[in-house]
């Protein structure tokens, strides 16, 4: 009863109502904060794309810098290991520490020894989250964004984000950040306009000038002033970060269901993307601000493996530590002409839907499709083709390599943070991550065997058998006859007890 006066009090609010109309609405950005976590959903049309989640307890570290000490240096590996005030050493790699500026050879002929030496401090920033057994990943190129601009410390070059396809307006933007630079600036660090910079004026670059000055201030006494190991700059929060770096002209509406985020989200876009004030909306609700879209529904499908596609396909999505590899399936579409057909539109189908699941879980790395043969060259072309395109939307910088001569399809996703699943889950304890346990039947005859062991190295009277309820019904019933005969050889009574501790493959043999 209290459900549906809940279900009516839901229907009655409008509210609701506007939830209902608002799957016509093209993007937008959900926050949902709490003291415990962060939630970060980006909405395309009707449809959450992307999910970010950072905890209070376990903030992301990548944007960060440290004055760190090198604590060993790998001559043989060209890298070193970087003491930065975490529970593992960081990593980062001779390509990282030698100016960008100089030749290809230059590069290749440095050698990390002559570079860094133990016990010698340096300005590193993390580009790289902690993930699984690997230490985060550091950079001596360091960078500072902000709304429009990035700040590079170690650099003069000044360059234009790829993604800015318009060739007039990218001289436009050129040439407006030049001549809004002081005499000197460009020696003192380059910039690089970002893609949000399309179409903003010379008024707006020379705040984002302004403000990245001020902050590379603070940073440089800050540096002065600590020893190392030590951060000397912490990036904004998810929050913020998300109306830095995911906002853009084409958001329609950014909601935000806590107040006092909302207010410090009100102070930080009127200072810093006054464009964006209109835009901001603080939401009341008493739905749940990730059920308007069913971010949690689809957060749930997203760390599952298998995805169905609507025209009754599915996908089969693995996630291990080298890569991670998909594989598309029929299942229950059988077409309605040949079987070409069929298999053309069900990796039609499951082209668009892995880009936008590669998104959801934010998986990285090395990638590998296995699509479903197919035979005509054009259906491959297109189907690679609408792979690619799903994959234009995508933040993280993603290359197809094409189809390889297994036909399998090969791509790499850069890889930041942790996905999804790693944020949110943790390993089995019962299978280790294995993705499968052991059977009753196999537990039993291991129990059997150790027995035997025991019975050939102790003088004991009788034993008893610790173990899962599955393993002791399985040997009490099936395995009866197997028991009794054991029974019989060793001479000796065999005790099972069910203890509710016990996993499927754990278990015991006491000497009693």
């Amino acid at each position: 009863m209290i459900v549906g006066n809940r279900w009516m009090r839901l229907v009655d609010n409008s509210l609701f109502k506007e939830a209902q109309v608002a799957t016509t609405i093209g993007e937008e950005i959900l926050i949902n904060f709490t003291p415990m976590e962060t939630r970060v959903a980006i909405i395309e049309n009707g449809m959450p794309q992307e999910i970010y989640v950072e905890r209070t307890s376990k903030r992301g570290i990548v944007g960060n810098i440290y004055k760190g000490k090198v604590v060993r240096v790998l001559p043989g590996m060209q890298a070193a290991f970087v003491e930065i005030g975490l529970d593992k050493a960081a990593f980062i790699h001779v390509d990282e520490v030698v100016c960008k500026a100089n030749s290809i050879d230059e590069r290749n002929k440095s050698s990390i020894a002559h570079l860094l030496r133990e016990g010698q401090s340096l300005l590193v920033q993390v580009t790289k989250d902690p993930i699984g057994t690997k230490g985060a990943r550091l950079t001596t190129h360091i960078s500072i964004p902000s709304r429009y601009l990035v700040y590079m410390h170690n650099s003069s070059h000044v360059g234009i984000s790829q993604r800015i396809e318009n060739v007039a307006e990218r001289e436009r933007l050129k040439n407006t950040l030049l001549s809004t630079l002081e005499e000197g600036d460009i020696e003192k660090g380059g910039y690089i306009l970002r893609t949000v910079a399309e179409g903003a004026s010379e008024v707006e670059l020379k705040s984002d000038i302004r403000f990245l000055k001020r902050l590379w201030k603070s940073i440089e006494k800050e540096i002065k002033n600590v020893t190392a190991p030590h951060v000397v700059y912490e990036d904004m929060p998810l929050n913020m970060r998300a109306l830095r770096d995911m906002a853009h002209g084409g958001i329609e509406r950014i909601r935000i269901d806590s107040r006092e985020t909302f207010n410090k989200a009100e102070d930080f876009t009127r200072s810093l993307v006054p464009e964006l004030i209109d835009r901001l909306e603080y939401y009341p609700g008493e739905r749940p601000i990730f059920d308007l879209y069913n971010v949690e529904e689809e957060m749930q499908r997203a760390l599952g493996r298998k995805i169905d596609l609507k025209s009754g396909g599915y996908l089969i999505i693995d996630q291990t530590e080298a890569m991670t590899t998909v594989d598309v399936n029929t299942g229950g579409f059988v077409g309605h002409r040949n079987l070409e057909e069929t298999i053309f539109k069900t990796n039609l189908e499951a082209a668009t839907s892995i880009g936008r699941q590669l998104r959801l879980r934010n998986l990285g790395g090395i990638i590998i499709i296995d699509f479903i043969d197919m035979e005509s060259q054009d259906h491959q072309r297109q189907v690679l083709r609408a792979l690619e395109r799903v994959l234009e939307k995508d933040h993280a910088k993603c290359k197809v390599m094409g189809v390889s001569q297994l036909g399998l399809v090969e791509m790499t996703r850069k890889r930041t943070r942790e996905s999804l699943e790693h944020i949110l889950c943790e390993e089995c304890s019962q299978c280790h991550s294995r993705g499968f346990v052991k059977t009753a039947e196999t537990v039993c005859y291991e129990i059997f065997r150790e027995i035997l062991r025991q019975h050939r190295a102790y003088d004991t009277d009788s034993y008893l058998v610790l173990a899962s309820a599955a393993v002791v019904e399985y040997v009490t019933d099936e395995a009866s006859n197997h028991l009794a005969e054991l029974e019989t050889f060793i001479n000796k009574v065999i005790q099972f007890k069910v203890d509710s501790h016990y996993g499927p493959e754990h278990f015991d043999v006491v000497l009693r």
